[in-house]
């Protein structure tokens, strides 16, 4: 057979049409071949393909990156808050130059002068570096102030806020006269208001606050009793006696004569009422009326005695005339003394031997002579004339002294020094 010169074969060339048969039978045992050899899990194994990696894992460099651009900017931002902060130190325009860049509200009884004091150090700093909470709690010293705040406002201003005390009372304290607020601190009397309110007594000098504090608060009750319902009658009270809690004594400013009134401790408005009710019939019943004891339920105590008192010291005048500007009513500027507490007078004179028997201190006589050996023959009738001339030679006054028979006694210091200074004693 001879072959073709062309370069293509065909395909019934390669493949007669007997053989299609044939052919198709090995192609789908080809197909088979290849499904068996694929699910067959003897394969062969495949040769790997290396591939270069980087030292570093992927998330660790990524994590490496953000801690570097973090480290950067805390370290901008640490340059630029030393420049600030260097800047706001030195620089001029962060301090306090004067007074007037001290701003101060809530003044009413607390002067400029006192905040000043507190805050004038500050005059001259750099606004960053005032203690602010130091300068709070001092001016939180100051009687007057309740609270107090303090400020700064830059470039180089500082705001102060006071809130004062509520005054409720006057104290009588020693020789002078002081506001007291609700929880017992004092205050100084303020020229600017006047107020109406009643005198405390009871109220020691040198005491603590937790030893005025719970008198205060029988005060309060009592008045807030009293002033219940509209009736204000603590608006007639001058003085409000705190010495003893278990027995609350109110002075009434009375028109007719003020009256000192036991209240007990308790119930102050029913017993108060009482005493309004009787009082006219009581002046009537009575030739004076002074004080009403009002403790007991089943009976009423009318001139009781008054000896337990307590001694309150007397007001300078210039401590009474402050008082008297600030609204203190005449009854309770008065210093009472109760009967034990009488001060007995330094005598006016003193009784000399000379003054008692002038004839003695002439000089010796004879007729004296005759008659003291008379005297002696005769002891009784002596006896009974020296004390006749020693009743007659006594002094009226229950202050002067008695002096001894001898002519050269000397006077005591106290005569000596009221003989010696003209009027004493008087």
């Amino acid at each position: 057979m001879a072959r073709k010169s062309g370069p293509t074969i065909l395909q019934e060339e390669l493949y007669p049409s007997g053989a299609e048969g044939a052919r198709e039978e090995m192609d789908d045992a080809r197909l088979v071949d290849l499904d068996v050899n694929e699910e067959s899990p003897f394969l062969r194994g495949q040769k790997r393909v290396s591939a270069r990696r980087s030292s570093l894992p992927q998330k660790a460099a990524n994590r490496l990156l953000w801690c570097a651009v973090a480290a950067l900017i805390f370290c901008v931002a640490g340059f630029g808050a030393a420049a600030m902060y260097h800047y706001g130190e030195r620089s001029w325009r962060f301090r306090v130059e004067s007074s007037d860049n001290i701003e101060v509200t809530g003044m009413q009884n607390v002067s400029k002068a006192q905040i000043m004091e507190v805050m004038g150090a500050d005059i001259g700093r750099n606004i960053f570096f005032i203690p602010l909470p130091q300068q709070k709690g001092q001016l939180e010293q100051i009687p007057w102030v309740e609270s107090a705040s303090v400020m700064r406002f830059v470039p180089n201003r500082l705001k102060v806020e006071i809130h004062e005390r509520t005054p409720v009372a006057f104290a009588r304290v020693g020789p002078r006269m002081a506001l007291i607020d609700a929880g017992g601190t004092l205050m100084e009397l303020s020229p600017k208001h006047k107020y109406s309110f009643p005198v405390i007594l009871g109220m020691n000098p040198g005491e603590p606050l937790s030893t005025r504090a719970p008198r205060m608060k029988v005060y309060g009750e009592m008045v807030s009793e009293l002033d219940g319902g509209g009736a204000r009658y603590s608006q007639d009270l001058s003085e409000v006696d705190l010495s003893d809690m278990e027995d609350v004594k109110v002075r009434v400013n009375d028109p007719a004569g003020d009256v000192l009134v036991h209240l007990g401790s308790s119930d102050y408005l029913r017993r108060y009422k009482i005493y309004v009710t009787h009082a006219q019939a009581w002046r009537q019943q009575f030739q004076r009326l002074d004080s009403v004891d009002l403790r007991y339920d089943n009976q009423i105590i009318v001139n009781p005695d008054v000896e337990r008192t307590a001694k309150v010291a007397a007001l300078t005048p210039a401590a009474a005339r402050t008082a008297a500007a600030a609204g203190v009513k005449p009854a309770a500027l008065l210093t009472r003394m109760g009967p034990n507490q009488r001060a007995i007078p330094k005598p006016a004179f003193e009784l000399t031997a000379k003054k008692l028997d002038p004839k003695a201190a002439a000089g010796p006589k004879k007729p004296a002579v005759k008659a003291r050996a008379k005297q002696a023959a005769r002891p009784w009738k002596a006896s009974a004339s020296a004390k006749k001339a020693a009743t007659k030679a006594k002094p009226r006054s229950a202050t002067a002294q008695k002096l001894p028979a001898s002519g050269g006694a000397k006077p005591s210091p106290a005569v000596a020094k009221s003989q010696a200074t003209p009027g004493a004693g008087q």
